[in-house]
């Protein structure tokens, strides 16, 4: 059994969407032990959206039901869709699966660049419509900069729960087996997570 983690180191030199905190950290020693302040927003490094993010009312990131986030999860390598990820592109490639992440030419990138592979919004549509649980992608948002909210809002209203800025440099497409564990931030809009696959050995599932 391999463990693999995709979520992105925190730090104070973790990429930062524009307009977002830039995360600060004060360790203090006290003598007997070590503490640390911490300052950041719900969407530092890799995140996880929940539905009210974008709509404003619905689920909180502490009642996002957790099957959600943990099962079997295929990873697609779109790195040859270039900075517009097509319905098209994604046809039959989504069979037999509730959980997707998606490996773009971005992965690994530690800068943040105002165009990057991002979902289109036919391609959104077509994950809302196959009941997809959790989609993920290793760029700094599952839409376009210059976005409406358009493709948040697709997903989010059918409780296809999103993680951004991944670490996928590492993965081989494939299926796998998830784990995306947020904080349990009593009423609010995302969380920090810690992400990791495991890669499956014959018809056996740890989870």
């Amino acid at each position: 059994m391999k463990i693999f983690d995709i979520s992105r180191s925190l730090s104070e030199d973790t990429l930062v969407y524009p307009g977002d905190i830039h995360p600060t950290f004060h360790q203090e020693d006290r003598g007997q032990y070590l503490i640390s302040d911490l300052h950041l927003s719900t969407h530092t490094g890799t995140h996880i959206d929940a539905p009210v993010h974008y709509l404003k009312t619905g689920v909180t990131i502490d009642a996002v039901p957790l099957s959600h986030l943990m099962g079997k999860c295929r990873v697609l390598d779109v790195s040859g869709a270039g900075n517009n990820i097509t319905a098209d592109y994604l046809n039959g490639r989504l069979d037999d699966i509730c959980r997707v992440l998606l490996k773009t030419s971005y992965s690994g990138n530690d800068r943040f660049e105002e165009i990057y592979p991002c979902l289109a919004p036919d391609a959104a549509q077509v994950i809302a419509e196959r009941g997809m649980k959790c989609i993920g992608i290793d760029t700094p948002s599952i839409e376009s900069y210059s976005g409406n909210g358009a493709v948040h809002r697709t997903l989010l209203s059918c409780n296809c729960i999103i993680i951004e800025l991944l670490d996928l440099s590492h993965i081989d497409e494939g299926d796998y087996d998830m784990v995306a564990l947020p904080l349990r931030l009593k009423g609010l809009d995302g969380s920090p997570a810690r992400v990791v696959l495991v890669e499956r050995t014959g018809d056996c599932s740890w989870i």
